[in-house]
């Protein structure tokens, strides 16, 4: 069985651990390799080479920098195939699902080759008589990223090819329960001559991200996960004096007016629900249906759910993978079952499904719960799962309040054919991302990926130019040239 290696100072190294982690394909329950706890000393060999580096890489030209994004970009689109395979293999979600995982990466690496012209700083001349002032912008040093399991190939590139294009130097933390994506993304990175040391690969789990935290020559850390983890990491790395930005849970409501076009509605929402078989921060989890829309779009999203098809995200016309593991299939029967506990309605069961050819996977088909009870302990828990609460309130202002009595506040979404009501809505709805006949608000590459509440702690997200906000410092520079002093013209 493969023993999984590190990447450090450009170099592939063997773990000196004999702690080693299953990697298993939950549609198949097949171990696919082995991946290793890396202990503090490997951390530190990745920083030592990564400040190595960064004396020379922040010389670089940013127009230089870029050059490796741009080798990086091509090589990342010649094995998108072979990449999205390797996802779905990994993390069980739809091929189709991994493929957009994987344009979604690309997009970031585009977007950060324009780092000559988004890392550019302000002067103005004259603040006083013959005295001008500049701001710059200058590279942090060593920064790090912490990645979940739910997207081995898009979520590190929210802040990799930032981090490096405005001239730090960086390491990797994959999610040890799905390391093969990023182990093939930095064989790629190889090829693009990167300098050593400039981008490092650390697995491990727990105790490899205690040495990343405390670690005092790393400056900065991007992580995404849940909230109580993201609680722990913001904390501990913001007390060692760190630069921290954590993207935390979520609760995702979509509301439903009565004028919304139902049957686009029921796509939509069964898409946001179901699609990554739950395991997104950006997937809806509660539907609230407002007035009338009550009956028609339960009916709706009943039957569509019973409907999509669930198995090996490989094989052809499967619409819905697996979840993770073994751990998280029973956590979400178990929530189901607390819904049910609760007094809500079981409308579609999808627990211990029989997936033919695949019985030893983790699979759970859509779930409906109907009537939860919005104070309940499911209205407010995220289940990370197929699974879709149903609540009904009488008017839009009913919703917006229930939208904003969550603790989370990653997204929220309206269905309507009412302009009034989109914009009643888009303002008052407290959350970072908002969708208006959208299910998944996902900001593209050159948004940053907004998230409020307990579904973020820090100041600068990922992406865009909050990146480039988040991986630079800011220089004032204040200059003064008496005439006798300068060269006279």
């Amino acid at each position: 069985m493969t023993q999984l290696p590190n990447y450090i100072n450009g170099q592939w190294c063997a773990s000196n651990t004999t702690d080693y982690l299953d990697v298993i394909n939950p549609a198949t329950a097949e171990i696919l390799a082995k991946v290793p706890v890396s202990p503090a000393s490997e951390v530190n060999q990745a920083v030592a080479a990564a400040a190595a580096a960064f004396i020379t890489w922040r010389r670089t030209p940013a127009t230089e920098r870029v050059q490796y994004l741009f080798k990086l970009k091509n090589l990342l689109e010649e094995n998108f195939e072979d990449l999205a395979r390797t996802i779905t293999l990994e993390c069980g979600k739809t091929l189709a699902e991994s493929q957009g995982e994987m344009r979604r990466a690309i997009e970031n690496v585009e977007v950060a080759c324009g780092i000559p012209m988004m890392m550019q700083g302000t002067n103005l001349e004259d603040i006083a008589r013959g005295i001008d002032e500049m701001m710059i912008r200058q590279p942090l040093g060593v920064a790090a990223v912490i990645c979940p399991f739910n997207f081995p190939g898009m979520i590190p590139f929210w802040f990799l090819p930032y981090a490096i294009a405005t001239g730090n130097t960086y390491i990797v933390k994959p999610s040890e329960k799905v390391p093969l994506t990023m182990q093939k993304i930095f064989g790629l990175v190889e090829k693009t001559g990167l300098p050593q040391g400039v981008l490092n690969l650390v697995n491990g789990a727990k105790e490899t991200v205690d040495a990343i935290l405390d670690h005092p020559q790393i400056r900065a850390i991007s992580f995404v996960g849940s909230t109580p983890v993201a609680k722990y990491i913001y904390s501990r790395a913001a007390a060692n004096g760190k630069r921290v930005q954590c993207q935390g849970g979520a609760k995702n409501p979509l509301i439903v007016l009565p004028d919304a076009d139902i049957e686009m509605t029921t796509r939509i929402a069964a898409d946001s629900a179901f699609g990554c078989a739950g395991q997104r921060c950006l997937a809806a989890s509660i539907a609230v249906t407002v007035a009338d829309a009550r009956d028609s779009f339960t009916e709706a999203i009943a039957e569509t759910a019973q409907k999509r098809v669930v198995g090996n995200g490989l094989d052809q016309g499967v619409e819905m993978g697996p979840v993770i593991d073994v751990r998280s299939k029973t956590r979400i029967e178990q929530l189901i079952q607390q819904g049910v506990e609760e007094g809500a309605n079981l409308l579609v069961d999808g627990r211990k499904p029989q997936i033919s050819g695949y019985e030893q996977g983790n699979f759970i088909r859509p779930t409906i719960l109907q009537n939860v009870n919005p104070a309940g302990e499911i209205a407010r828990t995220e289940i990370f799962g197929p699974v879709l609460s149903l609540i009904h309130v009488n008017t839009i202002e009913d919703a917006i309040a229930f939208v904003n009595s969550g603790q989370y506040g990653n997204m929220a979404c309206l269905f309507t054919s009412s302009g009034a009501a989109a914009r009643k809505f888009r303002y008052e709805a407290e959350v970072g991302n908002i969708g208006i006949n959208i299910g998944v608000a996902a900001p593209m590459a050159f948004f940053p990926f907004s998230g409020w509440k307990e579904s973020f702690f820090g100041d600068l997200h990922g992406q865009s130019n909050h990146a480039v906000e988040f991986f630079t410092q800011t220089k004032v520079v204040v200059e003064r040239w008496p005439k006798d002093w300068s060269r006279q013209f």
